[in-house]
């Protein structure tokens, strides 16, 4: 971690008497931190941040100059309801990003998970759902009541549909228009964004093994090679692969694909 310019709250900072700040928080000058907003021990808040509540804030988490955090959501029903935005643990929120609190027409809150990493100008709707681990680069956007499972990449300029799923270790490519599920593991790219086979080399990084990632090479040709609809790839899954853990996120991606998966 690098070097802390300055120690606490700056004086040049604006802190709501109501917020709640662990003992050794950090909060840059020119940051405003309002009321109904909770940080945990650790957090580093640079200069020129907002932060708005209801939102709460875990642990060592590190978020950049001009970043708008915990603002009302761009709903046009949204009519000030008191809905909220959770942040996990030790996660990344770089320059410019902006993080929008729910909706009481969904889950009534917005919620990233821990360790990942939200790099410049990303933009998280309201009632989105981001799991952990995963990374969103430059100018990612999320459009409202979208879901990132663990360990997903998205590549710059990515763009995903509101409702979408974007399932566990699967990955796009930069400029990506996202208009249905990315299955889990399956890498995608194109305008609208089409799959491009299992992310091997991210699984592999991640420790899977050369036969776990036979089988979900087999299990991608099942999906998309045999002709098949989303229900009858999910009945041949589970008959090849009954007891093959590494398989279930697949299945259970394709169960929850309400908009269907890409193609």
């Amino acid at each position: 971690m690098a070097t802390k310019e300055w120690s606490g709250v700056h004086p040049q900072a604006i802190v709501d008497p109501s917020a709640r700040l662990a003992d050794n928080v950090i909060v840059g000058p020119w940051s405003y931190i309002g009321p109904d907003v909770e940080i945990g021990e650790g957090t580093e808040v640079m200069s020129h941040v907002v932060i708005k509540g209801p939102t709460t804030i875990g642990r060592n988490n590190r978020i950049f100059q001009f970043s708008s955090v915990g603002e009302e959501c761009q709903d046009k029903k949204y009519a000030g309801e008191p809905t909220r935005l959770v942040i996990g643990n030790d996660n990344t929120i770089r320059e410019n990003c902006t993080i929008h609190r729910g909706t009481v027409q969904d889950r009534g809150e917005t919620s990233i998970g821990n360790g990942n990493l939200l790099m410049a100008y990303v933009h998280v709707a309201h009632d989105c759902v981001i799991g952990d681990n995963t990374i969103l680069a430059n100018c990612a956007t999320l459009a409202g009541h979208v879901a990132v499972g663990d360990f997903a990449i998205l590549g710059g300029g990515t763009m995903v549909h509101q409702f979408c799923h974007i399932g566990t270790h699967s990955m796009s490519a930069g400029g990506s228009i996202v208009l249905k599920d990315i299955p889990a593991y399956v890498m995608a790219s194109g305008q609208s964004a089409q799959p491009f086979g299992m992310n091997v080399e991210g699984l592999r990084r991640r420790g899977f093994s050369k036969e776990v990632l036979l089988v979900l090479r087999r299990a991608y040709k099942i999906i998309y090679r045999q002709g098949l609809t989303t229900e009858q790839a999910v009945v041949e899954l589970e008959k090849a692969y009954p007891d093959i853990p590494e398989v279930q996120p697949l299945i259970d991606s394709l169960r929850g694909a309400d908009r269907g998966i890409i193609r």
